[in-house]
């Protein structure tokens, strides 16, 4: 998170450097109401199958230490009796690569799916990222099906009609897409230095990071698609002619959309031009997607989209139609 001249980054890459930070933080497994001096065969045996998995360099437990599945002496700093105690034994796994990186949170995934001879307990920065992880996107298809459940209902009172609806969805997601995949681009990769500044190139995007752009993205181009169309929807009404009721709403509302665009994307730039990775990342993509929204999307695509429509756009099923002008009547 803090650029690479910083004093702590600079520490960290030392550390690193010439010492084996991997050995200060191992995963435990924790066998609960395990009597590993009772049983130790169980336990050995369970300690070398862990040994074996891909991404672990080591396994230390009350039987000794193990690697790719082997015995082997264990370490000057190890002290076998202090993995067990009365009514539980612990097991200490030294990965090979980053606990906090996708490799990580799989290595966490397959121990816990490794058969265990007691009640097994993953614990450690690997089974923190997996957790993390398995948090978010478990919810997620829920999350997301609620929203466009949501915003599709709206706009359907709104427009009364199922296109337009459906082409605010599409043109959000694309939106949201080309966001994205800029991040991505410039700060995973680390493409394009001179833009995002000082930055530690990790390879890896935080997800949290991502969720919080989405849904701040998501509900300003939801903002302006409902400013959008409302203008739209009441030039179609009242001269009946799509073309027309697209190039007046677009005229009423581009300067708005203009000069919101910019104040959101000059306060986003504060974000950007600071010393943290999160906040880089998240000042540089919500000014990026406000700008397309406001410029690609909003002038070119949903014109474009409405042209091409043609009467389609205003498209209801008879009976959900005819109710909607009962009620504009004011008739039961």
């Amino acid at each position: 998170m803090l650029p690479p001249t910083s004093a702590t980054a600079r520490a960290s890459a030392l550390l690193r450097r010439h010492f084996d930070v991997a050995e200060l933080r191992p995963a435990a497994l924790l066998l609960t109401d395990y009597q590993v001096r009772t049983r130790p065969g169980p336990v050995a045996d369970y300690a070398r199958r862990a040994s074996a998995l891909p991404g672990v360099r080591r396994v230390d437990a009350a039987t000794g230490s193990y690697r790719h599945g082997r015995p082997v002496p264990p370490p000057p700093h190890i002290r076998p009796a202090g993995f067990a105690t009365a009514h539980s034994t612990r097991l200490s796994v030294v990965a090979d690569g980053d606990p906090l990186s996708p490799d990580g949170a799989r290595l966490a995934e397959r121990l816990r799916a490794l058969p265990a001879p007691a009640p097994v307990q993953v614990a450690g920065l690997n089974a923190r990222m997996a957790d993390t992880t398995e948090a978010i996107v478990s919810r997620l298809p829920t999350v997301l099906a609620t929203i466009a459940a949501t915003v599709f209902l709206v706009l359907l009172l709104l427009t009364r009609s199922l296109l337009l609806p459906l082409k605010a969805l599409l043109l959000n997601a694309l939106t949201l897409a080309a966001t994205l995949g800029t991040v991505v681009h410039l700060f995973q990769e680390g493409h394009a230095p001179w833009l995002t500044g000082d930055i530690a190139v990790t390879h890896i995007t935080d997800l949290t990071v991502l969720c919080l752009m989405f849904s701040i993205a998501f509900g300003l181009s939801m903002d302006y698609e409902i400013f959008l169309m409302a203008r739209i929807i009441e030039e179609h009404r009242r001269t009946g002619d799509t073309r027309t009721a697209t190039a007046v709403g677009i005229e009423h509302t581009a300067r708005v959309f203009t000069a919101a665009a910019l104040i959101v994307a000059v306060v986003m730039g504060a974000l950007a031009a600071s010393g943290l990775l999160a906040l880089k990342m998240i000042g540089t993509g919500l000014a990026v997607a406000v700008l397309l929204d406001a410029t690609l999307v909003r002038a070119v695509l949903v014109p474009a989209f409405i042209r091409l429509a043609g009467r389609a756009n205003w498209w209801l099923p008879r009976v959900t139609a005819r109710r909607g002008r009962c009620r504009s009547a004011g008739r039961p």
